[in-house]
């Protein structure tokens, strides 16, 4: 899973981190990728207006591969 923002708690989450962007973007917000590496991919989340709220990073290869391949949810 992404970092979250100090003291919050990973383990009372259950979707997927692939789940969590989708949800972003389902809700009518926009998720974009910072940066992807082969080990470490950096997720602006940001408000419907495009403004940054959240940040999340990921190790997981299954998320990088998706973030390689999907880079934001805005399609630009």
């Amino acid at each position: 899973m992404g970092d979250a923002p100090a003291g919050y708690d990973h383990s009372t989450m259950t979707e997927s981190p692939i789940d969590t962007l989708l949800r972003w973007e389902q809700h009518g917000a926009v998720w974009r990728a910072k940066s992807v590496s082969e080990m470490e991919a950096v997720v602006d989340l940001c408000t419907c207006a495009g403004e940054p709220v959240d940040q999340l990073r990921f190790t997981d290869p299954a998320v990088l591969r998706y973030l390689a391949d999907r880079p934001r949810s805005d399609g630009y």
